[in-house]
């Protein structure tokens, strides 16, 4: 690595610590400012910190190496996670969310079951669940920096004792980066990880913009057009997913169905079936419901959620579509002959790229970049996980009178405790598409029902809660062990035939048991007290079959209204995904070279846009707090 590159970095890298523990002062005044800002940070910063949060390295480089395999068409393997979510908060709950008033996901529970015994179960497992979820983040994050880093830098950090290694090169550059990050996001919670996140999304941007000219600059169309064939650039699908790659490149089909991806039509109808209930669920109780939770408003928290989608899709695929198009006519070639091609070779496409085909200078900015995205990730779960953690389980059940002062240093050891727990877990990771697929499938899957029902149905109460998560949690775990353990059971047997199903697949499965742990535990127990359902309906306005709730309200205060905007909600929702994937194919038509399918997907964005700003921007001006 050239001098000047690795002085791009240093200066990142003392630039983003300096900022944040400079700010980090803000943060001792107390657990609404240590974890929410003191709700007091503008919605545009904290839509900048969102949507920097979301441009992990992980991510990033799982979504380069599914984007040159299986071409265009890639962009729906991320309704996985949902990244649909974001339109669904965006257009009606980050409204809904705001209005609880409250500092952590598990707490606004209580306003929703009441705190009495089964609320606080309730309340206690959606803690759980936050915590577990942010140390498997932690762990992703930790398997994915490692492997990018031991590509990019010429330092071997492999650690030997008594002639046997220790500690990888890649895990020790984990650590490291990991250490640096956790330093100033304990240090300053709240404020630091946003101030810092505003750096590192200005420098992720530029990092994008110019990987994306320099590829469109240096690559011609006919380099382009050798290696892709126009299935690849073609967003439309039939039932089975051959491959695109044809002549010289027909090994890269062979990958196709190493992850149950080649039935496509019933992958794409699982992410949709996945991704219409886990978006109604609501955001996961991490860093998104936090940054939700510390706007000044209920409007400013809809204009956050709404700015997040804008600044986060075509910047990042400018990144990704860039370094794709170098791979496909540097990289391609190379890996097309190689006898042991795997998956293995597609998560390591981003730091190849940057290592052996980006000129100096502009390989230590993009490198920043993507240490940038590790880092804003991995501090905004560093600092929502310990929210629950101290304000949902230590300060409520052990030491309910305390300073504030405490607090925070207990906030600080709760953070170092969730950090270790993580990359624990990352040592014991096979890669990040296997963690990507337990998070996205398996975990997430265990949350949905339980936080579709509490939006819409009234009778739904804190035992059906707990114990359709609790449910859904259990499955999800022993899916995770059975994966992990898959090759030390016998062939033939259940144990195998089971753990050899994809992840995606046994959605359907984990939402089914959580369903019934949900409907049981509801209809065996007594309904949440009428008052509890009427001040919850009062304030956060929900659709749904409220309707026993609705009249009792209604009889009290004949000015309350019913909510009947599911319709046009909905409406809206399907509106903003097309906005939304309008975001993310523009930027790779154009690198393609694409010209009339990009002009088409620019139409379409504009088109969406101006729908958006009648059906659902004139209407959140006229939101009350």
């Amino acid at each position: 690595m050239n001098i000047i590159d690795v002085a791009i970095i240093a200066i990142y890298i003392a630039l983003t610590l300096g900022v944040g523990i400079w700010i980090s002062k803000r943060a001792s005044q107390g657990l609404d400012s240590y974890f929410l800002g003191g709700k007091s940070i503008k919605w545009y910063y904290l839509g900048l910190s969102n949507g920097s949060g979301m441009f992990d390295v992980s991510g990033t480089a799982w979504m380069v190496g599914i984007l040159f395999l299986y071409g265009v068409k890639s962009f729906m393997f991320m309704w996985m996670w949902p990244i649909w979510n974001q339109i669904f908060i965006m257009i009606f709950l980050a409204a809904w969310i705001r209005r609880s008033n409250i500092m952590t996901g598990s707490e606004w529970i209580l306003t929703r079951f009441g705190d009495d015994k089964s609320g606080r179960a309730s309340h206690l497992v959606v803690a759980i669940f936050a915590i577990i979820a942010s140390i498997g983040f932690i762990a992703y994050f930790f398997e994915g920096v490692g492997k990018f880093m031991t590509i990019i830098l010429p330092w071997d950090l492999t650690l030997m004792l008594n002639d046997a290694v220790f500690l990888t090169s890649d895990q020790n550059y984990a650590l490291l980066i990991i250490f640096l990050t956790t330093i100033y996001t304990i240090k300053g919670g709240m404020f630091s990880v946003v101030a810092t996140e505003v750096l590192q999304y200005g420098i992720m941007v530029i990092a994008g913009v110019l990987i994306a000219g320099y590829a469109f600059v240096t690559v011609t169309d006919v380099q382009i057009n050798s290696v892709i064939s126009a299935e690849w650039s073609n967003v439309l699908f039939s039932s089975q997913l051959e491959g695109s790659w044809t002549g010289k490149f027909e090994a890269f089909n062979n990958l196709i169905d190493t992850q149950g991806y080649k039935m496509f039509g019933a992958f794409i109808g699982m992410s949709l079936f996945k991704g219409f209930f886990a978006s109604i669920a609501g955001p996961t109780p991490s860093y998104d419901m936090q940054r939700i939770l510390s706007t000044r408003s209920v409007k400013e928290a809809a204009y956050m959620s709404g700015f997040t989608n804008l600044v986060l899709f075509i910047p990042r695929y400018l990144l990704i579509g860039g370094v794709v198009v170098l791979a496909l006519v540097h990289l391609a070639p190379e890996m097309a002959v190689s006898n042991t091609l795997s998956l293995a070779d597609l998560e390591i496409i981003l730091p190849k790229v940057i290592n052996e085909y980006v000129p100096v200078g502009l390989k230590g900015l993009l490198l920043a970049g993507l240490l940038a995205a590790f880092m804003s990730t991995f501090s905004a779960f560093v600092n929502s996980g310990p929210a629950y953690i101290v304000n949902d389980i230590y300060k409520k059940y052990f030491k309910p009178e305390a300073t504030d002062k405490h607090y925070i240093k207990a906030s600080h050891v709760a953070s170092f405790a969730i950090v270790i727990l993580g990359v624990i877990m990352g040592f014991f990771a096979g890669s990040i598409n296997s963690i990507t697929l337990w998070i996205t499938s398996a975990l997430y899957g265990g949350y949905v029902a339980a936080n579709f029902l509490k939006w819409i149905w009234w009778r739904f109460n804190g035992w059906g809660y707990f114990w359709g998560m609790t449910a859904g949690l259990f499955i999800a775990t022993l899916q995770f062990l059975l994966d992990n353990n898959k090759d030390s059971f016998e062939p033939g047997s259940w144990l195998y035939e089971v753990s050899q199903i994809p992840a995606i697949y046994m959605f359907p499965f984990i939402f089914i048991v959580s369903l019934l742990g949900s409907f049981l535990g509801t209809l065996l127990t007594p309904a949440t007290s009428m008052e509890t359902l009427k001040e919850f309906y009062k304030n956060v306005r929900p659709w749904g079959f409220w309707g026993p709730v609705y009249k009792a309200l209604h009889a009290d205060d004949n000015t309350v209204d019913k909510n009947n905007d599911f319709v046009s909600d909905m409406l809206n929702c399907l509106v903003g995904v097309v906005w939304q994937s309008s975001m993310i194919l523009l930027p790779i038509y154009f690198l393609i070279r694409d010209y009339p399918k990009m002009w088409l997907v620019l139409l379409v964005f504009i088109i969406t846009t101006v729908i958006l700003k009648f059906t659902w921007f004139d209407k959140v001006k006229k939101y009350k707090d």
